[in-house]
């Protein structure tokens, strides 16, 4: 598969070092009848702030690829490396946020299922405390520190999900299609809520998703993979669309491109 680079590339791909390297990772995984081959020789770096996509059809790896960067799946293949360590198991420098909304302990509230992490971790609890509540100050959720996870929507459990994650302060944010359970009014809403707190703190975030239109608007680099086994296909940069420009005429050239790729088998070059 050819790997073609649209656009002019972020200013910070062209003067800062990786934060996260991915190089010629090929990922296989066995089930009961025969192996697995999910990822074959994918490269692709990720940096400090960015907020990079991974696009692409069920079955192309791209969750997969996400675990392996948390660090719960070895390749067979190639190396990843975060801050030029390679990575070899999960770590609180890498938290990630599931598609599931029971992801949270449902006999814990909400601030104290925030904290618990960090608990684990060795942070005191005065502190875990402290910024456990700032975090869920910043997904708009002080009203419901005290709650517990079965009296919350399903929105509001991923955002609770989100605040925990978040309070780490990791490295990385690690999320597996988060919205894809939501309806579509929620899921919008959502994704917004996470571009603002990304425009606020400033993380990195690595964000799997299959929907082409999520990806162009969360993203400011969106990785395409080819259908299985996944390999880099594409690599396109949105930075330039800026927040809410759904409506916008190069987001419609952007969303309808990869769609005549992903189903088509176009090229994304120029």
């Amino acid at each position: 598969m050819s790997q073609a680079l649209d656009a002019q590339a972020a200013p910070d791909a062209q003067t800062l070092k990786p934060l996260v390297s991915v190089e010629g990772v090929t990922l296989q995984y066995k089930t009961p009848d025969h192996l697995v081959t999910a990822t074959y020789r994918v490269s692709f770096e990720i940096f400090q702030r960015e907020r990079l996509v991974l696009l692409g059809p069920s079955g192309c790896g791209k969750s997969t690829l996400l675990k392996a960067i948390a660090g719960f799946l070895q390749p067979v293949e190639g190396v990843i490396t975060l801050k030029d360590r390679v990575v070899s198991g999960p770590g609180p420098d890498r938290m990630m946020v599931f598609q599931e909304f029971d992801q949270l302990l449902p006999w814990k509230s909400v601030c104290a299922n925030v904290a618990y992490p960090m608990l684990v971790n060795g942070v005191g609890k005065a502190e875990a405390n402290e910024r456990a509540l700032e975090a869920l100050a910043k997904v708009n959720l002080t009203k419901f520190v005290d709650a517990f996870p079965h009296m919350l929507s399903g929105g509001m459990k991923q955002r609770v999900a989100i605040a925990r994650a978040m309070a780490m302060k990791p490295d990385v944010l690690l999320m597996d299609e988060p919205y894809a359970a939501l309806d579509a009014l929620t899921r919008r809403k959502m994704q917004d809520e996470l571009l603002q707190l990304w425009e606020d703190i400033g993380f990195t975030l690595v964000f799997v998703t299959h929907s082409i239109e999520e990806a162009v608007v969360v993203g400011s680099r969106v990785v395409v993979l080819s259908p299985h086994p996944g390999q880099v296909r594409a690599e396109l940069n949105c930075h330039e669309l800026g927040f809410g420009q759904r409506d916008s005429v190069e987001f419609g050239r952007l969303t309808n491109r990869i769609s005549h790729m992903l189903f088509d088998g176009q090229s994304i070059a120029h």
